[in-house]
């Protein structure tokens, strides 16, 4: 019986286990959660989402802390254009954080970052620029560009010298996206190295608009596959994700003729997974009925989340002179409109909800935005549920292995 492990995925002449985490953000796909996938020759992914917050939480420094000193006479005013980035401190959060991960890592694999350029930071060309340079001084083995078309992003690196070294690739979520992408590198003489063909039942942010149901991974990764072999593009790895869910499912893309599977939602439930312990239960004990797709992430992009996730309906005061991660270039946020609507409605409350949208940097900071996989209900079948109710937390070597092994589209449950 065939199994993933039966495959193999080549990158730059050396060979790989074709498995690869996703980059959850933020700090969900973790260093220790990475180096798993590393250490048995996959790929794992780290994500610079907000990455001065997550140095600060796991190296005690103080860039959060800072900003807000700094920006603090700004609270009340609804202009955060002032609210700039510090380009050096976003520079040694961003080598700090990927500088720890590189240096414990073993094994035969890699550590890719993954970059969004939704992420716009109230400075979206200078602050992506500064994050794409500084992991690459770092060591970082390959960059994923994610959330965005990212045409200019191949042109912010073309002048480091290791344009040409490291491992490059871009999330898709169509064929058309990728023609626009591939028609820029050309210009620059660097192809993508790996393509991950990200379908409609990802976690997180979708690149699909409301009406993501009408779409199908199998379909939009046979097309991709179709253009490469049509253009010419036959050493560009394709990856697809999103639903992936057993050895089985992996073996079926396999046998497409792609070159490897990403992975994500059943890590969320691993010791090494960033989550807090409380929030991997409710992963758990997540029903079909309580996986919603909606629209209240002011990136404008839908976002899969379970529908008891304390961030839905929340109104709770922007946190942008902390954080701001998702400021657009003027120093504006749509959560930022809603809130203040919401107040002129409500004079005088103690506290406003605020339904369609939601402070997406403090909650995912706190982790109370409870992005999800479309099959998260699952999850409860890959573990043993303990007299108090709970389920047991399983270690990421052994999910990995059992996705390599797995037949038949069983799940191995822990000892």
């Amino acid at each position: 019986m065939t199994c993933l492990n039966d495959f193999r995925l080549k990158l730059r002449n050396k060979s790989y286990t074709p498995l690869m985490l996703g980059g959850m953000g933020v700090d969900i796909s973790t260093t220790d959660l990475a180096l798993a996938f590393c250490k048995l020759g996959a790929i794992g992914h780290i994500s610079d989402a907000m990455v001065q917050t997550i140095t600060d939480r796991k190296y005690k420094t103080s860039y959060t802390k800072d900003r807000l000193k700094k920006y603090k006479y700004n609270v009340g005013n609804d202009d955060k254009s002032s609210n700039q980035f510090d380009l050096d401190d976003l520079r040694e959060a961003q080598m700090l954080h990927v500088r720890k991960t590189m240096e414990k890592k073993e094994g035969d694999g890699m550590v890719f970052i993954n970059c969004m350029e939704k992420l716009t930071m109230n400075n979206p060309k200078e602050t992506l620029k500064t994050r794409l340079h500084a992991a690459l001084d770092a060591g970082i083995d390959g960059i994923t560009l994610s959330a965005g078309l990212h045409l200019g992003s191949y042109k912010m690196m073309a002048d480091h010298p290791r344009f040409h070294d490291a491992i490059l690739g871009t999330i898709v979520s169509s064929v058309r996206a990728l023609k626009i992408f591939v028609k820029k590198a050309k210009l620059l003489k660097r192809l993508p190295d790996f393509i991950v063909v990200e379908g409609p039942l990802a976690g997180g942010h979708l690149g699909f608009g409301m009406d993501w149901a009408d779409f199908d991974l199998k379909t939009i990764t046979q097309e991709v596959m179709d253009f490469l072999k049509g253009g010419d593009l036959n050493d560009i790895a394709v990856i697809p994700a999103g639903g992936i869910f057993t050895g089985s499912d992996a073996v079926d893309f396999m046998e497409m003729g792609c070159d490897a599977v990403q992975v994500s939602t059943r890590f969320t439930v691993t010791k090494e997974c960033g989550l807090p312990d409380k929030v991997k239960q409710e992963y758990f004990k997540a029903s079909e009925d309580m996986i919603e797709v909606n629209q209240i992430s002011p990136t404008g992009y839908p976002m899969r989340m379970l529908t008891n996730t304390p961030a839905i309906n929340s109104g709770i005061r922007p946190n942008c002179e902390s954080f701001g991660y998702v400021l657009d270039g003027e120093g504006h946020c749509s959560y930022i409109n809603a809130y203040n609507e919401e107040l002129e409605k409500n004079p005088g409350a103690k506290k406003i909800h605020v339904e369609n949208k939601m402070c997406l940097c403090t909650h995912m900071r706190k982790f109370n935005c409870w992005t999800c996989g479309h099959y998260t209900y699952k999850l409860k079948d890959t573990s043993i549920k303990n007299d108090d109710g709970d389920y047991q937390f399983l270690d990421a070597a052994h999910v990995i292995k059992d996705y390599l092994f797995s037949t038949n589209n069983q799940i191995a449950l822990p000892a």
